[in-house]
């Protein structure tokens, strides 16, 4: 768990609101309306799941699917509009590229249509031809 300022990130999947995380992705998330709710709950079943909360409450979440050894794909990304402006999303990244059980990856990969400035102080970089999808390589 990581602590600051009120808020705490845990990967413990249990602390999860399923129900949060999918009406978020369902009807806010550009890159998700309308997803089913079983979709969700396999997608967060067979990932790596990070949520941020303050107090008992969710606000945000991040997931990566990975091989643990290699690669790892980020996504579903998300803090909700109440608590947007208080470098959360940019906190809960630098918590996920530095997760210890993923900080020794090679090839971390994301697609984005808006938010190239919270991800390239990580060191993502657009993918040429594609700038929709942001990669680390190393």
């Amino acid at each position: 768990m990581w602590r600051r300022g009120g808020y705490l990130i845990s990967t413990d999947p249990d602390r999860l609101d399923l129900e949060l995380v999918h009406r978020f992705l369902s009807e806010d998330a550009y890159w998700s309306l309308g997803v089913p709710r079983q979709a969700v709950q396999r997608s967060i079943e067979h990932s790596l799941n990070f949520g941020v909360y303050h107090g008992d409450d969710q606000v945000g979440f991040a997931r990566v699917v990975t091989d643990y050894a290699t690669f790892a794909w980020v996504a579903d990304v998300f803090v909700v509009e109440a608590h947007r402006g208080r470098g959360l999303g940019k906190w809960l990244m630098e918590t996920v590229v530095s997760h210890p059980e993923l900080a020794s990856l090679r090839r971390w990969l994301l697609a984005t249509v808006d938010a190239h400035t919270l991800y390239e102080p990580l060191g993502f970089r657009p993918v040429a031809d594609h700038p929709r999808f942001m990669v680390i390589e190393g």
